[in-house]
């Protein structure tokens, strides 16, 4: 029985981001780094980097649907925080990154900004839930 919709809804959109972006690096982000000029050491950074994010995206998720079910959810704030707290200085690298190297295209950060901060509500929501 779900004793947590909100951290049952931020699991299966973690779940969606992790797929989400892997796809988008497979079928066109890292296509780009194959046919350039960039050294092999440098795409294969960038390439395990971009992983790294699914992945961490897809713990998030997994971690996240468990907690859904667990009984006594005062345990599992400390986790919702952390996950909060990296979400929010993940939001802040690519933010400060985005506008030292292109602050004229600010608008590529509305998707990943409303991903995040609706992320990072719905944890905060999750972790006022009262065990019954």
């Amino acid at each position: 029985m779900v004793k947590n919709y909100f951290y049952l809804i931020v699991g299966f959109l973690c779940v969606l981001f992790a797929v989400t972006h892997t796809l988008n690096g497979v079928e066109k982000s890292l296509q780009i780094l194959e046919n350039s000029k960039i050294e092999n050491n440098t795409i294969v950074t960038l390439t395990y980097v971009w992983h790294i994010i699914g992945i961490e995206n897809l713990i998030f998720g997994i971690a996240l649907l468990v907690m859904a079910f667990r009984k006594n959810q005062s345990n599992l704030k400390f986790a919702s925080w952390l996950i909060i707290v990296i979400l929010a200085m993940r939001w802040i690298v690519i933010t400060f990154f985005t506008l030292l190297n292109d602050s004229s295209n600010i608008k590529q950060l509305i998707p990943d900004t409303l991903a995040i901060f609706v992320v990072i509500v719905l944890l905060l929501i999750g972790t006022k839930v009262k065990n019954k």
